[in-house]
């Protein structure tokens, strides 16, 4: 039995990482890693730095996607096409066990920071390259932007409803590729551990996200037809929708099987009959005749507040949900209950963060750090690796950092 005295130390604690990232998808891998006990040394551009930082001011005059990726990392602002630049960059990954990067394609190669030629310079580095399309292939060169690639990999074509496919809300193909880069960077450290020797990782956005296309994926390409869109309602369950409450919300409910639909029948709807109606007590009834089961259940639920149709649903035993907005999340009581949030600080005050998912034994809080400003820590990293406050002096001069 662990104790508090006895707690452990963050997995990726002594583990240095040096991040050229850009965007979503290498930042919030290296978050991953900053949270769990890494330090992450992020290199930025001097004018500007990280384009996320521009995306938007919501966050109290933050961009969102950068204090969502960013948290616990160290900034350093470097002209990396002055040879000075590049050569610190050179001096940090020396020192570091990871690196990460998602510069387009073929830049990193041009600076000698790709994977391969990083690897071979430094035989227990593990380097990552995250790309739109991988580094082979007719599609090596196309731009690679979220919704792009979410097109390019089915997700669009399965989202939406009969009339109108639609992205993911999310950046699904940058967290994709920013969960495997996150996972096959553990798994490299690991190996290492064992072997002594790094290597290069690959992760390509497509084929992250077309792993997530499993079911639509393997159903179409081994017989079946290509799933139909849907919206909210299932293609193949019925009733699976979301429903109309008396004071304006909306609640999802799915009938798994026909024992659920008949305490549905009796306890929400108050007609015990339709449980054994021929026309609505097997699921491929209640499909064949979808809008009037739907005109069934919505006038039921439509004459309840949403809180009263979810206890009703959850006393019959029926799946259920309450159809949220970001604000409502935000204020989710089952995150409340389990005291998921934090505060983490930013350059323009404190701001709420959620924990990370994974949730480690032993009493070992993530490390959620300071989201940093450009090129807070240049100064510190510079002197980390050896120079003298005469060189730095003059690279500020001559705008190689920042």
């Amino acid at each position: 039995m662990i104790h508090v005295m006895d707690q452990l130390p963050l997995p990726l604690e002594g583990i240095t990482v040096v991040a050229v990232e850009q965007a979503v998808s290498a930042p919030f891998a290296t978050r991953q890693l900053a949270d769990l006990g890494a330090r992450v040394v992020k290199v930025e551009r001097i004018d500007g730095g990280d384009f996320a930082r521009g995306y938007d001011t919501a966050a109290g005059g933050l961009a969102s996607h950068f204090v969502w990726c960013n948290r616990g990392k160290e900034s350093i602002a470097v002209d990396l096409k002055d040879p000075r630049g590049l050569a610190v960059v050179r001096r940090l990954v020396a020192d570091a066990d990871v690196f990460v990067q998602n510069l387009a394609h073929g830049a990193a190669a041009r600076l000698g920071l790709d994977a391969a030629t990083l690897c071979a310079a430094h035989p227990r580095l593990i380097a990552v390259d995250i790309s739109g399309y991988g580094s082979a292939g007719p599609y090596t060169d196309k731009r690679a932007y979220d919704m792009l690639v979410q097109c390019e990999a089915g997700l669009v074509s399965v989202t939406g409803t009969p009339e109108q496919p639609v992205k993911a809300g999310i950046p699904a193909a940058d967290i994709a590729a920013a969960m495997y880069a996150f996972s096959g960077v553990l798994a490299a450290l690991l190996r290492r551990a064992t072997t002594g020797r790094g290597g290069p990782v690959e992760v390509s956005m497509l084929e992250a996200l077309v792993e997530w296309m499993g079911h639509p994926l393997h159903h179409a390409m081994h017989g079946g037809a290509a799933p139909a869109r849907t919206g909210l309602a299932h293609a193949v369950i019925a009733p699976y929708d979301a429903y109309g409450t008396a004071d304006g919300g909306r609640v999802l409910l799915s009938v798994q099987n026909d024992r659920e639909w008949r305490r549905l029948a009796e306890q929400v709807l108050d007609q015990p009959a339709l449980g054994t109606d021929p026309a609505f007590a097997t699921n491929a009834a209640r499909v064949a005749n979808r809008e009037r089961t739907d005109a069934l259940v919505a006038k039921a639920l439509g004459a309840l507040d949403a809180d009263e149709a979810v206890a009703r649903l959850e006393g019959a035993g029926v799946a259920c949900a309450r159809l949220r907005d970001v604000h409502e999340v935000a204020e989710h009581p089952q995150l409340a209950a389990r005291e998921r949030w934090r505060e983490v600080g930013t350059p323009v005050g404190p701001l709420r963060a959620l924990l990370p998912a994974i949730t480690l034994p032993g009493g070992a809080e993530p490390r959620m750090g300071e989201v940093p400003a450009l090129g807070q820590h240049t100064g510190m990293l510079l002197r980390a690796v050896g120079m003298a406050e005469d060189e730095i002096a003059a690279l500020r001069r001559d705008g190689v950092v920042a």
